[in-house]
């Protein structure tokens, strides 16, 4: 197997209520029969009261700034959970020390590329799953998965591809049967090693990409270490994770 080619690509009160909107109450017999009862006079809540208690839920603020400048793909609303189906990669020191030389290269190109924190294949877009879909959606994942063989794979997928789309295919199974979006067509799978705010494929395409391709193959042991020993297949869904292992 050739090393890895690179690639670039663009996550209600219980009183009752009168018709003028004034409560009442059932008589209590603290005044005589046949006498008025004294005139309740009503003080109005002091603002720092009434801010205790806001009339609306908050929605917490999308803050892009604490995430680099990344934007939700849907908005955030209470009971909905982002969900995504990957395949994790453990990255080894020599990997690491890879990326150590690739990504101030492609930085002379996009000086905003920032190395990820962690590595993975996907092998589903990112979905809104309910709370109380998420154990059932689990299930039937792992149903899905425990008769898939571990495999090796090359990074981007030159071997293994054909075993990426079967897991692909069994996830998209499970996808239709909670009515969510599937993968997509003719996949390429691929490891992200660094991203940037907006689009910078023109500057990566063409003579950058050549030139990181060409530290990859002239890099010792590229082949081995680009290759990933498949084990398990997670879920993330909020910040609950979920593992399933392989045969």
């Amino acid at each position: 197997m050739s090393a890895a080619p690179l690639v670039g690509y663009s996550s209600s009160g219980s009183e009752d209520e009168s018709e003028d909107g004034r409560q009442t109450r059932p008589e209590d017999g603290s005044h005589r029969r046949g006498q008025s009862p004294l005139p309740r006079q009503r003080f109005p809540v002091p603002d720092s009261v009434l801010n205790m208690f806001p009339g609306t839920e908050e929605v917490p603020e999308d803050d892009s700034t604490k995430h680099g400048g990344r934007v939700r793909t849907f908005p955030h609303e209470r009971g909905n959970w982002a969900t995504h189906v990957y395949v994790p990669y453990e990255a080894k020191e020599e990997f690491l020390d890879l990326l150590d030389v690739l990504l101030p290269h492609a930085q002379t190109y996009v000086p905003r590329l920032v190395r990820m924190e962690a590595f993975h294949l996907s092998l589903s877009q990112s979905v809104v799953l309910r709370h109380h879909w998420i154990l059932p959606f689990v299930q039937a994942l792992k149903a899905r998965m425990a008769s898939f063989q571990r495999t090796f794979i090359g990074l981007e997928v030159t071997s293994g591809h054909a075993q990426f789309l079967d897991l692909v295919s069994e996830v998209d199974r499970v996808m239709e049967e909670f009515d969510l979006t599937t993968f997509y067509q003719d996949p390429s799978f691929h490891l992200s090693l660094a991203w940037c705010v907006g689009d910078a494929r023109l500057q990566l395409e063409g003579q950058c990409l050549q030139e990181l391709q060409a530290i990859v193959d002239g890099f010792e042991d590229a082949e081995v270490l680009l290759r990933v020993h498949i084990e398990q297949v997670r879920c993330k869904s909020g910040n609950k994770f979920f593992s399933m292992p392989l045969k």
